[in-house]
C-alpha cells in the first residue's frame, strides 16, 4: 500500500512535520505502479498551461528522458512548453542534493520533491532519472487542458536489481519489429530492465541457415536495431537460445540427425562432438549481436535424455550427473565470450548434492533460473534453495498463465507471480524473470499486459506486492480509465476462470475447451461437468464485455486500445464457449420432440416438428447459424488482433481452427436442412444419431 508515514516526510515538508500532509484521500487518490517505497501526496494542480519540462544540466541519456517524457505527455494533448506551464525538472544528484538518497537508492532510485509550481525529479543515474519520469507520467491524470497533476513526494528505490520479461518467440506467434519496440517502451515504463527472447528456432544464424523459418524468424539487423532502441530506455536483452532441450526444430532436419538424442526429436545428445560444435556456433553468433553481460542457455525439460543415445551413460552415472557434465562443458566451451550464463534450474534442482559440487568456476559464471509457474501454499524453497545454498546467483521466474487459454488466468498468475517473487528477495535471489509461454500458438500478445505489470509491480516492490492495490489502479495507470470498469472487466474474466476451476473439471478457460466439439463423445464428456456453471460463465464474459464498451463511451481516448480489443475478444470466445454448450444442449432437446412427435396424426404435433426444425436450423436465426456467426465473428476479430502485434507466419494454423470449425457448423446446416425437406416430402425425419445429434439431458 502507498506509505503515508509522518516520521518519513521528505525535507521539502520538515517545517510541517507536526502534521502529515499526506491524508488518507490524498494517498488512495494516486495510482501509481510499481506502487513507491515512499509516497507523500499533497495536493493536485491543474494544467491549463501544460507543463514546462526542464532538464538541469543534461547529459544524453537524460535529455532522452525529458524527450520521452514530453512526447508522452503530448500525446495525451498536454501542452509542453518552453516558456510557461508547471515546472518539471530533471536533475542528477551531484548538482541538486537531497538528504536521505541513501547508498541503496544510487543505482536506480529517485526523489520527486513538490514545491510551488515545481517537481523536481532527483536521481544519482540516468537509470533512476528515467524511473523518476516515469512515475511521473503517472502522477497526471486526464488528457488536455483538463489534466491535473497529483504533486507528491517521493522516495523510491527497487528491491530488486533485475526485473525481466521473458518473451516466447518460438511456439508460434513471432512479433514485429514495430511491437517488439513496443514492449521496449512499455515495460522500461513500468521499471522493467530486462527482455528475454526465447528462441528455439526463430534467431537466424549464418553458421545454422537450415534452422530459421522463412518469415518467422528474427534476423541479426533486426536484433541489433532492437539492442540499440532497447537501450535507450535502460532495457538489456538477454537472448535465449535453448541450447539442450526443446530442439525439436532443429533436430528435424536430417543434417543433424546424428546429435538428436531420440530420431527427431528435442534434445542434443551430450557426449556427440558436434553437438558442442553447434552450440559453440549459435552463442558465439549472439555474443556479437547482443553485446549485455548475459546469455540465457535455456537447458530446461531435457525430457528425453537417457532414453536415446545416452541412456547406457544414464544408466550407469545417472540423469543429474550426465546433465550438469554438459552442462559444465557448454560453460567451459563459452568461457571466452565473457558473458555471465543463465540456466533454467528444473533438472539440476533435483540433484543438490550435486549442484552443491559444481567447481567455483561454474558457479561463478552462471545464473540458476528457478521457475514454477503455479502457487505453491507450501512455498518455493525446494525451487530455491538448490541454488542459493550451493552460492550460485538465482533469479526466479513465475508465469503470467496464458498459454493456451483463451485468456491468461489471472487468478493463478497474480498468486504465483506475488509468492515466487516475494519468496525469491527473502532467499537472495537478484533477479525475476516473468515469462509468458505460447505453448500451442494461438495467445495474442496485448493480452499479457495485466500479468506483465503485475510482474513489474512484484520485482520492484519490497516483499509481497498487494494484489488488490495493483487490480484497483491498473485500468487508470495503464489505460486511462477513471471509472474502474476496466478493473472490473479483468475480475470478470478472473470470476469465469474461477467457475471452471471449481467444477469437477478443475480446468480454467482453455483453447482445448473452444475449439471442442460439443456433439463428440469427448465434447459430451466435457459439457457434463461444466453445465452447471455455463449460464455464469456467460454472464461474467458479457459483463466484461458491457464494462469496456462503457468506459469506452465514457472516454473514447481510453489509451492502449489494442489490449482493450484482445480483452473484449478474450471476452467473446469465453462468451461462446458457454454459448456452444448450451445450445447444443438445446438442439438435442429439440431434435428429440421433433423426432418423437414425427408419427403423431396431430396437426398441431406436425407443426411442432416443423417449428423445432425450424429453431435448430433457420437461416435467418437458426442455433446452428449462431454457432457458425459466433466461430465467423471471433475468428475476423481473431486474425485483426493477431496482425497487430504479430508478423503473418503461423497465422494461418490458427485461422485454419476457424475455418474448420466453421465448416463443421456448415456441414450440420447442410444435413439439418436435407432433413427438414426429408420432412417437407416424407413427415419423416432421421434418427439422431444419423446426424451426429447427442443424446438430450434428462
Amino acid at each position: 500500500m502507498i506509505s503515508f508515514r509522518c516520521g518519513a516526510v521528505l525535507p521539502a515538508l520538515i517545517a510541517f512535520s507536526s502534521a502529515c500532509l499526506a491524508t488518507p484521500s490524498h494517498a488512495q487518490a494516486l495510482k501509481l505502479i510499481p506502487v513507491p517505497r515512499e509516497v507523500h501526496s499533497l495536493t493536485t494542480q491543474s494544467l491549463p498551461n501544460g507543463v514546462h519540462i526542464l532538464c538541469t544540466a543534461c547529459n544524453a541519456d537524460d535529455q532522452f528522458t525529458a524527450d520521452d517524457l514530453s512526447n508522452t505527455l503530448q500525446s495525451r494533448d498536454i501542452t509542453v512548453s518552453s516558456a510557461s506551464g508547471f515546472r518539471i525538472e530533471l536533475t542528477r544528484l551531484a548538482s541538486h542534493p537531497v538528504p536521505r538518497f541513501t547508498d541503496e537508492m544510487r543505482p536506480e532510485g529517485y526523489v520527486i520533491s513538490a514545491s510551488g509550481n515545481t517537481l523536481t525529479v532527483t536521481a544519482a543515474t540516468a537509470e533512476g532519472i528515467f524511473y523518476g519520469a516515469q512515475t511521473v507520467k503517472q502522477l497526471i491524470d486526464g488528457s488536455g487542458s483538463s489534466a491535473i497533476l497529483h504533486t507528491a513526494d517521493i522516495r523510491d528505490w527497487p528491491a530488486m536489481k533485475y526485473r525481466g520479461l521473458d518473451d516466447d518467440l518460438s511456439r508460434g506467434p513471432v512479433p514485429t519489429l514495430d511491437f517488439q519496440k513496443k514492449q521496449i517502451r512499455t515495460i522500461a515504463a513500468y521499471k522493467i530492465n530486462i527482455y528475454s527472447p526465447y528462441f528455439e528456432h526463430t534467431m537466424q544464424y549464418t553458421s545454422i541457415p537450415l534452422m530459421a523459418p522463412p518469415g518467422g524468424s528474427i534476423t541479426q539487423a533486426q536484433a541489433r536495431e532492437l539492442v540499440a532502441y532497447a537501450a535507450k530506455y535502460h532495457v538489456t536483452i538477454i537472448p535465449e537460445q535453448e541450447a539442450f532441450g526443446h530442439l525439436h526444430y532443429l533436430l528435424n532436419w536430417e543434417q543433424y540427425t546424428p546429435i538428436s538424442e531420440t530420431p527427431h526429436g528435442q534434445v542434443m545428445a551430450p557426449g556427440q562432438p558436434d553437438s558442442l560444435k553447434l552450440t559453440h556456433e549459435m552463442f558465439a553468433e549472439l555474443a556479437a549481436i547482443y553485446p549485455g553481460p548475459f546469455l540465457h542457455l535455456g537447458a530446461d525439460e531435457t525430457v528425453e535424455l537417457g532414453k536415446g543415445q545416452t541412456k547406457a551413460t544414464v544408466d550407469a552415472q545417472g540423469l543429474g550427473t550426465v546433465y550438469l557434465d554438459h552442462m559444465q562443458k557448454i560453460v567451459a566451451d563459452l568461457q571466452p565470450l565473457h558473458r555471465k550464463l543463465l540456466f533454467w534450474g528444473d533438472i539440476a534442482m533435483h540433484d543438490p548434492d550435486l549442484v552443491k559440487k559444481l567447481p567455483a568456476d561454474f558457479k561463478r559464471e552462471t545464473i540458476a533460473v528457478a521457475w514454477e509457474y503455479n502457487p505453491q501454499p507450501n512455498g518455493f524453497a525446494r525451487w530455491i534453495d538448490p541454488f542459493t545454498k550451493a552460492g550460485i546467483e538465482t533469479w526466479v521466474a513465475p508465469g503470467i498463465n496464458n498459454w493456451s487459454r483463451v485468456y491468461p488466468n489471472w487468478n493463478i498468475a497474480f498468486a504465483n507471480i506475488q509468492q515466487f517473487t516475494a519468496q525469491g528477495q527473502t532467499a537472495g535471489a537478484t533477479g525475476q524473470l516473468n515469462t509468458i509461454w505460447n505453448d500451442d500458438g494461438e495467445t495474442l500478445a496485448n493480452n499479457d499486459w495485466y500479468g506483465i505489470l503485475f510482474g513489474a509491480e512484484a520485482a520492484w516492490h519490497k516483499g509481497e506486492a498487494s494484489i488488490p492495490t495493483f487490480q484497483s489502479s491498473y485500468g487508470q495507470v495503464f489505460h486511462g480509465d477513471i471509472t474502474g470498469k476496466i478493473d472490473q472487466a479483468q475480475q470478470e474474466l478472473m470470476a469465469a476462470h474461477q467457475l471452471l476451476h471449481d467444477t469437477a473439471l478443475k480446468s480454467d478457460v482453455a483453447d482445448l475447451v473452444f475449439w471442442i466439439d460439443p456433439w463428440s463423445v469427448d465434447g459430451q464428456r466435457e459439457a457434463s461437468q461444466i453445465r452447471p456453471v455455463l449460464s455464469q460463465l456467460r454472464l461474467h464474459a458479457e459483463r466484461a464485455i458491457t464494462l469496456i464498451a462503457q468506459a469506452r463511451n465514457i472516454n473514447p481516448d481510453l489509451r492502449e486500445q489494442d489490449a482493450l480489443d484482445a480483452l473484449d475478444l478474450g471476452a467473446r470466445r469465453m462468451d461462446l464457449i458457454g454459448l456452444k454448450f448450451q445450445i447444443s444442449d438445446e438442439i438435442a432437446a429439440d431434435y428429440a420432440h421433433a423426432y418423437a412427435l414425427q408419427t403423431s396424426t396431430n396437426k398441431d404435433d406436425h407443426s411442432d416438428v416443423t417449428r423445432a426444425l425450424g429453431d435448430i436450423n433457420n437461416a435467418a436465426n437458426g442455433k446452428l447459424q449462431d454457432l457458425r456467426n459466433g466461430y465467423s465473428l471471433t475468428r475476423d476479430l481473431y486474425e485483426t488482433a493477431w496482425l497487430k502485434s504479430n508478423r503473418p507466419y503461423f497465422l494461418r494454423n490458427n485461422l485454419a481452427r476457424f475455418d474448420f470449425t466453421i465448416q463443421l457448423w456448415l456441414g450440420r446446416i447442410d444435413q439439418l436442412r436435407s432433413a427438414q425437406r426429408q420432412w417437407t416430402n416424407a413427415h419423416t425425419i432421421p434418427p439422431a444419431t444419423q446426424l451426429g445429434i447427442p443424446q438430450p439431458q434428462l
